[in-house]
């Protein structure tokens, strides 16, 4: 039975992680948490220190070619962190000339060009589920060059996330939430500024993406499909914007699961990891990131004070 040992982080919402390469934080794992914290966790999750303070939201999480983090700040756009000393810089918090609303994932290209994703142009992360519920459709995936351009690629996606890169940078991929889809955008190739879809119909809502050590794509499935969010979806606009205004208590809540999925370059499904939110390794839910590396599957979410891991 897979077993899945959690490892708690002095905050609430590990949202994404990503596994340090090789240097002194080679298989270190790196989270940002609610309160706007940076930890970095050993390998083992014995040692847990705050590398650096965003003074916003940290969500998605990369590693540049020079170690330095690269973070999508819900609040401030893309940032760069430098664990070493704790600096952090601002890159960008403007797209198509205005401020993003929800900078959530990146990806980053072997030149240096980074791929991202805004979720809505309307709604903020505390708002995210009156987005997911309007399905307002205004996600973006976003192209930053190496001399800080930023161009809109593809927009009208279903609550833009996760992003990630082929292995051989042929194409790169986009959750979309809302729609339950992995959409691809190819960058070489016959079908070189075209979009297709990697995965459709997913058994669940995706969020971060990213590719693992083993050349996959490992979509995260934060919670398994809904009929009752499916059909406000399809529901007219006013009654989509009616429920986001009945209490918090009575509006629909994500399903306690532990899944996560990796996919080949052709769309085929290789591993289907589906745990138990309350396992003999501890209770966690809500699985928001995903990073496989070296046969470790490491977990993030949104909501749990905790990262956690399992071996496939």
């Amino acid at each position: 039975m897979t077993t899945l040992t959690v490892h708690p982080v002095p905050g609430p919402g590990a949202e994404d992680v990503v596994v340090g390469g090789p240097g002194p934080d080679e298989g270190a794992v790196f989270t940002g948490t609610e309160d706007g914290s940076i930890f970095r966790v050993g390998h083992d999750g014995r040692r847990i220190d705050r590398v650096a303070h965003t003074g916003g939201r940290p969500l998605g999480i990369e590693i540049d070619a020079d170690g330095r983090l690269l973070v999508c700040d819900a609040h401030r756009g893309v940032l760069r962190v430098d664990p070493r000393t704790g600096g952090v810089e601002p890159v960008t918090d403007r797209l198509d000339g205005a401020p993003m609303a929800f900078c959530n994932n990146a990806a980053v290209a072997a030149d240096g060009t980074v791929w991202f994703s805004d979720s809505s142009t309307k709604y903020g992360i505390e708002q995210w589920k009156d987005d997911f519920v309007q399905d307002t459709r205004t996600g973006r995936l976003a192209r930053m060059g190496t001399d800080g351009s930023t161009e809109v690629v593809i927009d009208g996606l279903a609550f833009a996330n996760g992003v990630a890169l082929a292995a051989d940078e042929s194409y790169v991929a986009v959750a979309e939430t809302g729609a339950r889809t992995v959409v691809r955008w190819w960058l070489t190739g016959p079908k070189a500024g075209t979009r297709d879809l990697l995965v459709g119909d997913l058994p669940g809502y995706p969020d971060n993406i990213a590719r693992g050590s083993d050349g996959l794509i490992w979509v995260s499935i934060a919670s398994p499909k809904d009929p009752v969010v499916e059909r406000l979806q399809r529901a007219p606009l006013p009654v989509r914007r009616a429920v986001t205004k009945i209490p918090e208590r009575l509006q629909p809540k994500p399903k306690r699961t532990v899944r996560a999925q990796a996919y080949d370059d052709a769309g085929a499904l290789v591993h289907d990891i589906d745990l138990p939110s309350d396992g003999p390794g501890g209770s966690y839910h809500m699985v928001t990131g995903v990073r496989e590396h070296d046969g470790r599957v490491w977990f993030g979410s949104l909501h749990e004070p905790a990262i956690a891991v399992v071996s496939l």
